[in-house]
């Protein structure tokens, strides 16, 4: 999902988050019934990349080339017009025309033009309605599925001041900046939660948990942050001491996305609550799924020290040191297993040493996903 190119740029670059809204708006719209849209951040990288600008009309010949680095299989691109955006004079109540096409990279076939116009004022409703075309195209049938009508109600229209705070905000590199906009757009439009998803992750990032877990409990589940935004609340209920809270979020994600760091999470609340055999299973999950991370040996050697397992604890802790030789923590507790010393209540020497994970990679697992299902289906 490409921004949309904004045909009088050299005049207003002032209105190109408008590309970028549209952008946002039919990958959140399309991944909301379950197609699988890469994320801004894979396709911004793949911009760096590349050399390209944000902004500008982009030939054909990039546009293919930005969707087989992404190793897409359709990328929508296209392009926006305002009028009077030439004289500076475009207001909310100028006609705006956004135009999107698709290019089918396994055919190298190209799909017709879909158009929407009207006010400026009434862009996320444009934005909506091109999302639907775009879903008839790429899943033929589905409207029998779900009309129109009923995917409008699922994607009620966003202000265009939100949209506009919101779009701005993912182009500012200036972190105040971009907390300020994400804020604005959020307080705009309560039923907007883009904006609070980016305000929850930043909160999480600078350690602030009481405030992300106040933005991140916003976010819902048609958002296609939803996942991400569980585990980083989570994070935010572990942090706070709320394990059975923090637990409940990580069994949720790692029902629908089996990641090691989210096995590691869920044993680690587990974990807090005392529940030995359930986190010592989720700590051997994640240390299955990655061997080469000694945090995860770190954490199942920790939990078989607090069931006084000592001599396989020491084995997992000899197991972090090999990763990683100056781990000074897991060369004390190596030291306590050989002693045979057990844990003490309220020790803080050795309480809630659980080490949690703060990254949630889940691209290269829906990427697999979406072609295993494409499998099944041809």
């Amino acid at each position: 999902m490409l921004p949309l190119a904004n045909l009088a740029e050299a005049r207003s670059p002032q209105l190109d988050w408008i590309g970028e809204s549209a952008a946002e708006t039919l990958r959140e719209s399309l991944h909301a019934v379950g197609l699988m849209t890469l994320s801004r951040e894979d396709r911004e990288e793949v911009y760096r990349r590349l050399s390209v600008r944000t902004g500008p009309v982009v030939t054909k010949a990039t546009v293919i080339r930005i969707g087989e680095t992404l190793d897409a299989g359709e990328v929508v691109f296209g392009d926006f017009k305002v009028d009077g955006s030439e004289t500076g004079s475009a207001t909310l109540d100028s006609n705006i025309r956004l135009s999107v096409r698709v290019i089918d990279l396994r055919k190298l076939q190209e799909t017709a033009l879909f158009e929407q116009s009207g006010p400026l004022r009434n862009l996320s409703l444009m934005e909506t309605k091109l999302a639907w075309f775009l879903l008839r195209m790429m899943v033929p049938g589905h409207e029998m599925a779900i009309s129109e009508t009923i995917f409008q109600q699922a994607h009620p229209p966003i202000k265009v001041d939100a949209l506009e705070s919101y779009a701005r905000g993912l182009s500012t590199v200036n972190i105040e900046q971009r907390t300020k906009l994400f804020t604005q757009a959020a307080r705009i439009d309560e039923r907007f939660t883009e904006p609070a998803f980016q305000l929850g992750r930043m909160a999480v990032t600078r350690r602030d948990f009481r405030g992300g877990a106040m933005w991140l409990a916003k976010v819902v589940k048609t958002d296609s942050h939803f996942m991400e935004a569980s585990f980083l609340l989570g994070i935010c209920r572990y942090n706070l001491g709320d394990f059975d809270e923090a637990a409940k979020q990580f069994r949720m994600v790692v029902a629908e996305i089996p990641l090691n760091e989210v096995f590691n999470n869920l044993g680690a609340a587990l974990s807090r609550r005392n529940n030995h055999a359930a986190a010592l299973e989720n700590f051997s999950k994640a240390l299955e799924g990655d061997p080469a991370d000694p945090d995860f040996w770190f954490n199942v050697g920790y939990s078989l020290w607090k069931q006084g397992r000592f001599d396989e604890a020491a084995a997992k802790f000899r197991g972090v040191l090999d990763r990683a030789s100056n781990d000074q923590e897991a060369t004390t507790f190596l030291g306590r297993c050989l002693k045979g010393e057990a844990p003490r209540n309220g020790d803080p020497r050795t309480d809630g040493r659980e080490r949690i994970k703060t990254t949630f990679e889940d691209s290269a697992f829906l990427q697999l996903q979406a072609e295993m299902k494409g499998k099944k289906e041809h």
